[in-house]
């Protein structure tokens, strides 16, 4: 099988607000420190915007936006109901494994992030999988936060814009 082939399908929208709706907590596997990065624009949009509490993982920070940065899910102080990965493809599996380990509700990969093995593996354990997906615009999307996130300008336009 093409890597590009995806035989594995997701949930759909009111799975994917379900999931959101029973979710307290979120654990940011492989966030960073650079706003530049998705991870610090996700993580600054749950802070604000967001009645959840989100974790930081990664092994070599110590703070992002004020808050603690865990080196493992298993160093959390509680079990995170969803984590979000923001990792590269080969790290995947890894990353589910120490999601089963510490009992996480749902396996999140970010936008551009696609395994139908680790998928699969987790669906067999139990676990809500969502794939290719930004938490971020999904909960804008169902809170009706898509302008106050930066996606709905308000423009219904077919020409480009001009920048002076």
């Amino acid at each position: 099988m093409s890597t590009t082939e995806r035989t594995w399908e997701g949930p759909g929208a009111a799975q994917r607000l379900t999931i959101l709706r029973d979710t307290k907590t979120i654990a940011i596997v492989g966030a960073s420190n650079k706003p530049s990065r998705a991870s610090y624009f996700v993580a600054t949009y749950l802070l604000s915007s967001s009645k959840y509490k989100v974790y930081f993982i990664n092994p070599v920070l110590d703070e992002i936006l004020g808050q603690p940065v865990y080196k493992s899910l298993a160093d959390l102080p509680e079990t995170p109901d969803l984590v979000e990965v923001f990792r590269k493809h080969d790290d995947m599996p890894s990353v589910l494994d120490e999601a089963l380990a510490v009992g996480a509700k749902t396996l999140w990969l970010q936008l551009g992030s696609w395994h139908e093995d680790v998928a699969r593996r987790a669906e067999a354990a139990g676990m809500n999988v969502v794939m290719d997906r930004c938490v971020k615009i999904e909960h804008a999307r169902f809170h009706g936060g898509l302008r106050l996130a930066g996606f709905n300008t308000g423009v219904i336009s077919s020409k480009r814009q001009v920048l002076a």
